[in-house]
């Protein structure tokens, strides 16, 4: 695999992320684009981009047109949020709707799920003894991009950016990645932002989380606006399969829910249908 680590120069935690990558050694400068420098280790590039990656189309397309090759995609990133709290997390990206914060309007980039999930498990394990929120958050934001891609981000605020030990924690956390391909995939439904249940889930079975569809998203939307979402989600993620966090919702929206997923031709699972972990 041939994997696109993504900095951003006016981003603080993916320069410090970057700067952690780069101390371990073994990278090689191998030019500029004119807009983007480019460094090689072995089977993994790292792009540096002058402006912010959520709104910087298309990476992966300009990577490859360098010469790179491009299989996955792992962007490096701040987390924002207005409480401030010290948190570590992993995000698949796109738009239900609106594309306010970058990418393209009701489109999803491809879900990075088996990637994405080893990297949530190896954060759990690796911050054991720090005080941060570590989590999956749901699909957000941008860029759109072709190739499978999830953002691993520090947060929440201008005191957490600049942590070296999260920095430190996510760089080995990227080095270290090792994803479980053949692991279940799935799209989580319901739940909220910070889909605790999603996570849970994650770090108990064998299985892979890509695209996540909280309640928020649905709320006030017709059937037919949700059925749309969630059969894009599964598209995107590469699976019919559905996971939902049924405690997240009344019993009667919990019914109307569970006939979409129905309808729309897709599997629902639930816990007792998951292969532990080992």
């Amino acid at each position: 695999m041939s994997r696109l680590l993504i900095c951003s120069e006016v981003d603080l935690p993916s320069v410090n992320m970057r700067a952690c990558l780069l101390a371990k050694g073994g990278w090689e400068d191998i030019g500029s684009d004119g807009t983007c420098d480019y460094m090689m280790k072995g089977d993994t590039a790292m792009m540096s981009m002058p402006d912010m990656h959520i709104r910087h189309e298309l990476p992966d397309k300009e990577a490859e047109k360098f010469g790179i090759k491009v299989d996955d995609i792992v962007v490096m990133s701040k987390h924002s949020a207005k409480s401030g709290m010290p948190a570590l997390t992993a995000h698949p990206i796109g738009n239900y709707h609106e594309n306010q914060y970058g990418g393209r309007e009701g489109t999803l980039a491809p879900a990075s799920s088996a990637l994405m999930t080893d990297a949530l498990r190896r954060i759990v394990k690796y911050n054991a003894e720090e005080r941060n929120q570590t989590c999956f958050e749901v699909t957000h934001h941008g860029p759109f991009t072709e190739k499978p891609i999830f953002y691993i981000e520090i947060g929440s605020d201008e005191s957490n950016w600049g942590n070296m030990t999260s920095a430190e924690t996510l760089a080995n956390v990227i080095t270290d990645l090792e994803p479980d391909e053949d692991a279940m995939r799935l799209v989580g439904v319901g739940g909220g932002h910070y889909a605790p249940r999603f996570s849970e889930v994650a770090l108990k079975y064998r299985v892979s989380f890509g695209h996540m569809l909280p309640n928020y998203q649905m709320e006030n939307r017709d059937d037919e606006d949700i059925v749309r979402m969630m059969r894009m989600a599964c598209e995107a993620t590469g699976t019919k399969t559905v996971y939902l966090h049924r405690k997240s919702m009344k019993k009667p929206e919990e019914r109307r829910i569970t006939g979409l997923i129905a309808s729309a031709g897709l599997e629902q699972v639930q816990s007792s249908d998951l292969e532990p972990l080992q």
